[in-house]
């Protein structure tokens, strides 16, 4: 037999040397690369559960009364009501897929309500999560028709078709020519247990037993708003993670090149001294761009203070929240001013977030004359208290009327503080409150004749004499 050359089987060894460290190296690279994304999406769908499966579970809830309401009621269906009951209880939507051969294509699925109300953020998995922010993510609400399958999905786009689908509701629930909608009518399209839940949500509603015309269209535009708001909390909250993964691509490219260098065998001891140098080089010059980025990402995914809609006050000034990204937040002030502030600067900022807050406290400061009686009082305090508890909607019954100061044996300073049934969030609405309780005030001052009037001030008259006019003529 013919013996192979030394010289020719160190060459061998030597290539499969390098094809083994190519290999292997391909391999790590993989995995890294591999766990990189799967944290990176473990992540995401952690926090989109904890931030926002609360708010897309009543979204999808208010949808399907949506549709439920404006359909038949399936209680009175007798027989059918099964068939009825199932298909209402799902909420369809579309979600774009990529094709294999290229572009997108539209795939229908379906949300199981009823499983949906029962669910438990700790145990909402990824795919249910993203197939949850799939129903919110075009931001309307859209109206399956239950009954005629070939009749296209109605959608709410704006706050005009919102009003007109609360008073087709009205006149699909409430019995002829009534001017409420009782329980009893909710019990034909709705279950006992269905019922419970939708009542406390339109405003008045638990304590007269009764939903009245304008607050059911009230609430179909807070719904249709809330589900703007929360699409676009859910596209600002992606763009945000998606700059966060390509950042982490990059920083695990370069992790993986150097291990690669490694493992081939490239890398000797003055490569990565030069390597370590330039690092040392680049520390310095983007060291303090590094830190700002690392501070924006910890205050958007970890402090997370607000979303996009909400209404905030930062250094004394209110603003909604316009737009949600990796380094910066843009703000809308009253004025409809966008104002630009860098996440890592809010971070270190008190914010406050109407949004997030329980029902909030006010109140009105008045003066009264010294001399106003005990009864007088007395009778103001009555009244007001009758005033709160005839508007149960509006305002909580607690309440108190204090005296702040007594000035110069003439006035007497006084507090009266309130809770409203709401928080600060929609403003407009918080000020047509407090302009229908000052009216109510000065109703009530007038009634019990309360008033205050300054103390008798000494005037001084000085009559000074000037010399007649010449007569001319």
């Amino acid at each position: 037999m013919d013996e192979v050359p030394r010289g020719s089987r160190s060459r061998k060894s030597v290539v499969l040397n390098k094809v083994t460290r190519l290999l292997i190296s391909l391999l790590v690279g993989s995995v890294i690369w591999l766990v990189k994304t799967l944290l990176v999406k473990l992540l995401a769908s952690s926090f989109h559960v904890n931030r926002f499966f609360e708010r897309i579970q009543e979204s999808v809830f208010n949808q399907y009364v949506l549709q439920t309401l404006l359909g038949p009621p399936v209680m009175e269906l007798g027989k059918n009501v099964v068939e009825f009951a199932k298909k209402g209880k799902q909420i369809s939507f579309k979600r774009k897929r990529s094709k294999r051969c290229g572009g997108r294509e539209e795939q229908e699925g379906k949300i199981d309500v009823g499983k949906l109300n029962q669910m438990r953020r700790e145990k909402v998995n990824a795919w249910t999560m993203k197939g949850l922010m799939s129903v919110i993510s075009s931001g309307f609400l859209t109206i399956s028709n239950v009954i005629d399958d070939d009749r296209k999905d109605e959608e709410i786009t704006n706050e005009v078709e919102a009003k007109g689908v609360g008073y087709r509701i009205f006149k699909n629930v409430a019995k002829p020519q009534s001017r409420y909608i009782e329980e009893e009518d909710l019990l034909r399209f709705l279950s006992r247990q269905e019922v419970d839940m939708v009542f406390p949500l339109f405003e008045g509603a638990s304590e007269t037993g009764k939903i009245r015309k304008k607050s059911l269209k009230k609430w179909v535009v807070n719904a249709y708003v809330e589900r703007k708001s929360l699409a676009h909390s859910l596209d600002d909250t992606k763009t945000a993670v998606k700059q966060v993964h390509r950042l982490a691509s990059s920083i695990v490219a370069v992790l993986i090149i150097v291990i690669s260098l490694l493992l081939m065998g490239f890398a000797t001891l003055q490569i990565l001294l030069l390597l370590s140098s330039q690092l040392v080089l680049v520390a310095f010059m983007f060291g303090n761009t590094c830190k700002t980025v690392f501070e924006a990402i910890i205050f958007v995914f970890v402090m997370h203070p607000y979303d996009v809609g909400d209404r905030c006050v930062i250094d004394g000034v209110q603003m909604i929240v316009e737009e949600m990204n990796i380094l910066n937040t843009v703000f809308l002030r009253f004025d409809n001013e966008k104002i630009y502030y860098p996440n890592a600067v809010l971070s270190t900022k008190p914010i406050s977030n109407f949004f997030r807050s329980p029902d909030m406290q006010d109140s009105v400061n008045f003066s009264i004359g010294f001399f106003t009686s005990v009864e007088k009082i007395a009778t103001f305090k009555s009244r007001i208290k009758s005033y709160l508890e005839s508007k149960p909607m509006l305002w909580h019954p607690n309440h108190s009327v204090v005296i702040k100061d007594m000035e110069d044996v003439n006035k007497i300073s006084m507090t009266l503080y309130v809770v409203h049934t709401m928080n600060y969030q929609n403003i407009a609405e918080k000020n047509s409150r407090r302009t229908e309780l000052m009216l109510e005030l000065k109703k009530i001052f007038e009634d019990v004749s309360i008033g205050y009037t300054l103390l008798p001030q000494d005037v001084n008259l000085n009559v000074v004499s000037t010399p007649p006019f010449p007569n001319i003529f």
